[in-house]
């Protein structure tokens, strides 16, 4: 049995929102509806799922995600169109989806859509808070240690970064070992992770 969730139906046509909002309660779920994003993003839920139609079919998703992100209200995606095109459906996994459905009018198809973007979406918000978590630490270093931190996640080594920057391999050393300070970072290695774990947020919010 799927817990019971509580899903957002965003569906500009009422009679699409009704139809979900029924199979909802009847599959034992709690539902809300909203007829665009700005409904959603107003009423800023904090959990559940969106199960959002995709219109126009290829841009609504996307741009529903885009401006969950920027609202800093994000919350997992279910698409849905009366009749998914492939290219669709691939514009709107890579936008950010966790999954993409024919309009269900049965309790098992949603509830099996349900429960894999749940449990997907717990892995997300997982990388999300490392990320956050990373780009915390790195808002501590000064502007070259960034920089020294920069070059050491492309793997430039200490005469390299010297020779980008122009300043001594000495004073290379120097900002590295603050930066690793400030990072908490005990070795390069954990200090390059912590690098591309803050650039993951920028790709999470693209």
């Amino acid at each position: 049995m799927v817990d019971r969730v509580t899903l957002h139906i965003l569906d500009g046509d009422t009679a699409r929102r009704a139809q979900l909002a029924r199979l909802a309660f009847a599959a034992g779920h709690h539902a809300e509806i909203y007829a665009n994003a700005e409904e959603l993003l107003a009423h800023a839920p904090s959990a559940g799922l969106v199960i959002a139609h995709d219109e126009p079919v290829g841009e609504g998703i996307a741009a529903l995600i885009s401006e969950m992100m920027r609202a800093g209200h994000w919350l997992p995606v279910i698409a849905v169109a009366d009749a998914p095109e492939t290219a669709a459906v691939v514009r709107g996994i890579k936008a950010g989806a966790l999954d993409y459905l024919a309009m269900p009018t049965q309790i098992a198809p949603l509830n099996e859509a349900v429960a894999r973007a749940a449990k997907e979406a717990d892995a997300f918000r997982v990388q999300r808070a490392r990320a956050a978590e990373a780009r915390q630490r790195i808002a501590r270093l000064s502007l070259r240690e960034r920089e020294v931190l920069d070059r050491l996640a492309e793997g430039c080594s200490n005469k390299a970064i010297a020779r980008d920057l122009d300043i001594s391999p000495r004073t290379v050393e120097i900002h590295r070992m603050k930066m690793m300070g400030k990072l908490g970072a005990r070795h390069a290695a954990e200090a390059v992770r912590l690098r591309i774990e803050a650039a993951g947020l920028d790709d999470l919010a693209a």
